[in-house]
């Protein structure tokens, strides 16, 4: 249901589709990724704080108590300054009576933000889960995308957020290294999530979206290398506890397990389906086509 108008395109994890988003800062503050055009046709801001309120109180109270999880908007609302973001979190906390979990996208930037201690403190007002793009555990790759920060730099944020008892989802993008290193990055980024053990960990698989100029950096994978790349990763990925997930629109290969419990079988199904696709040359030698035009 809608109660205000947003400033579109708005974006959530796929998790986040029954919670109420409320959009707290428009765009993404660390806007330079070539790889990504989320936000490429926003200019980052603030929204205040009076404005977030005004929205809430438009909410009809029963409404507001159907609500139990929500979802700040947009691309990186971690990077809301601390007061502004422990006023805002205070006053869902006194409106949606029955909320239990508040979510956010987080980016290595907002991450520098903020300590541990003002985190902890974030985390005593239900803000429970941050989804942070990775991308890719291998440094030339991430330097090659002008994500800004290296793999250790990334990791050693997000173990902030670990120690403030925060769950962390992070993305990883398959054929975002090209062919080149394509291996790299399938070990290397295995390697960090296990060095990590998020709770949760998903596989996207690289499209079009107003990044045009990056596939000019890369040679794109194929549909079979696509498989070969994340068979590369299952076989590596050795955390603690961490659920996997591949469920984006764009990928060709949906994954879904527990690690370390269901390892064998997820190993099992991915070597499944690469030997499926070697059945279908004309298949396995295509690039994949998903694209975002409109946004």
């Amino acid at each position: 249901m809608y109660y205000f108008s947003y400033e579109e395109p708005v974006f959530r994890p796929p998790s986040e589709a029954r919670s109420l988003i409320l959009q707290i800062t428009v765009g993404c503050s660390q806007n330079q990724c070539k790889f990504c055009g989320m936000y490429k046709m926003k200019q980052f801001r603030l929204r205040s704080v009076a404005d977030i309120a005004a929205e809430i109180e438009a909410i009809p109270e029963g409404d507001r108590n159907q609500y139990r999880r929500i979802f700040l908007a947009d691309g990186d609302a971690l990077v809301y300054p601390q007061a502004g973001l422990i006023e805002i979190l205070d006053l869902l906390n006194l409106k949606f009576l029955n909320l239990t979990r508040v979510g956010v996208y987080a980016s290595p930037k907002s991450l520098t933000t903020k300590n541990v201690e003002e985190l902890g403190q974030l985390k005593s007002r239900k803000l429970r889960i941050l989804y942070l793009g990775l991308e890719s555990g291998d440094a030339p790759t991430l330097k090659l995308t002008a994500k800004g920060y290296s793999p250790e730099q990334i990791l050693q944020l997000c173990r902030k957020a670990q120690q403030a008892g925060i769950k962390l989802s992070i993305t990883a993008i398959l054929g975002l290294a090209g062919r080149e290193r394509s291996r790299e990055h399938a070990v290397a980024t295995a390697k960090w999530i296990n060095d990590l053990s998020p709770e949760y960990f998903s596989l996207l698989t690289m499209f079009r979206r107003h990044n045009d100029a990056y596939f000019e950096l890369i040679e794109p994978l194929k549909n079979g290398e696509i498989i070969e790349e994340a068979l590369q990763v299952v076989k590596q990925l050795q955390p603690q506890k961490t659920i996997l997930r591949s469920n984006h629109v764009s990928n060709i290969l949906n994954l879904a397990g527990s690690y370390p419990k269901d390892r064998e079988r997820i190993i099992a199904q991915t070597e499944a389906a690469l030997e499926e696709a070697r059945r279908h040359l004309d298949w396995f030698n295509q690039v994949p086509d998903y694209d975002e035009s409109f946004f």
